[in-house]
């Protein structure tokens, strides 16, 4: 027996239904080519507004191979670090002397050890001459040399090892070990800014040190993924990236080992080789945090930041270390802000940060 449902009638696509659905991959097509032709309409008015009318370079190339020459006068490539300051290298305000360590001007007469400085750009001093790091305040400060062993680039795992290879030599009073928040995310890399480096993974509770010997540098021609090859020489996407200040992976050669967050139980595993470090050389250890601008231009940036370095330096006095998080100074002042130049410490910043790494100091070094 047929039912009311069996009984009614199949419906029948009109034929403007039918006729609509055939036209679907021509209006898709349509729509991609008026995509296109804009794209290519603003591309062309932007390259004649600036002057890029007549030169197609590939951007991220450029910008890749002007960075590895760069690197390649002030840097020597080295197995278990990455890289190291050139001995003997100088530009315009910097000075590296023949044991790969930045200048800090006049030495003062030595009363006892030195103090061992390590970092990354901020102990380094990017953006200011050889006097107004604050490794170099710091020596006008104490009765005794301050080693700028500070290394622009680097992650808080490259800084550790850097104390550690440099303190049998030294022999120092003090070993400083700066860092800012950005430095755990680093030790999540096996490479940063095309340069690869060491890294550690976590075995349980111990750490095991991975990437080395450190590859060279690799040929920037062989770092770019197929967007970079083709969307690397509009213009446009330059403009936006750059407006939207997203240029940072797209310019930078970056490899991930570690899903994010990993780094922070990497840097607290590290202090725990600090401490070791302490012990076998008998030098106290200083570990400070320092805080890139952009923490005083957005709230919730700066809440991570804070959360990022409390919870190291948290880690660090677990491990017995001394530890100095400069944002209270820096917050104390007028205009924080004002205390850098474009992304680093000017001088005036890197003499504060001597100040208060002065007074921390006082209370573990034996005169």
């Amino acid at each position: 027996m047929n039912t009311p449902d069996a009984q009614r009638p199949i419906p029948v696509a009109s034929s403007s239904t039918a006729s609509r659905r055939s036209d679907l991959p021509g209006r898709i097509t349509l729509i991609l080519v008026a995509l296109l032709v804009g794209f290519g309409v603003l591309e062309l008015g932007l390259r004649a507004w600036s002057g890029y009318l007549l030169t197609w370079p590939n951007f991220v190339l450029e910008a890749r191979t002007v960075l590895a020459g760069r690197d390649a006068g002030r840097y020597l490539q080295d197995a278990r670090l990455g890289h190291l300051p050139r001995p003997g290298y100088a530009a315009p305000g910097i000075t590296i002397n023949a044991q790969g360590l930045r200048s800090t001007g006049a030495s003062v007469a030595p009363v006892g050890a030195p103090i061992l400085a390590v970092g990354d750009s901020f102990t380094f001093g990017d953006e200011v001459s050889d006097g107004e790091t604050w490794p170099a305040a710091l020596q006008r400060l104490v009765d005794r040399p301050v080693f700028n062993a500070g290394v622009s680039g680097y992650g808080f795992d490259q800084i550790v090892l850097r104390a550690e290879a440099l303190a049998a030599e030294v022999k120092p009073a003090a070993i400083v070990v700066a860092f800012i928040a950005d430095d755990i995310r680093r030790t999540e890399m096996r490479r940063l800014w095309s340069a690869d480096k060491p890294y550690f993974d976590l075995e349980g509770d111990n750490l095991a040190l991975r990437g080395v010997p450190v590859p060279p540098r690799a040929d920037p021609q062989s770092t770019l993924t197929f967007w970079q090859r083709t969307l690397g020489y509009s213009l446009l996407v330059d403009f936006v990236l750059r407006r939207l200040d997203l240029l940072h992976n797209w310019f930078g050669d970056h490899v991930r080992v570690h899903p994010a967050g990993t780094g922070e139980r990497i840097a607290c595993a590290l202090t725990g080789r600090l401490a070791q470090l302490q012990k076998t050389t008998g030098a106290p250890v200083l570990v400070v945090a320092e805080y890139d601008p952009v923490v005083w231009d957005d709230p919730s940036f700066a809440a991570e930041q804070r959360r990022l370095t409390g919870g190291l330096l948290a880690c660090a006095r677990r491990n017995g270390l001394a530890t100095l998080d400069s944002y209270r100074a820096m917050a104390a002042m007028p205009a924080p802000r004002s205390l850098y130049v474009l992304w680093h410490m000017n001088e005036a910043g890197n003499a504060m940060i001597a100040r208060a790494i002065k007074e921390a100091l006082a209370t573990v070094v034996k005169p």
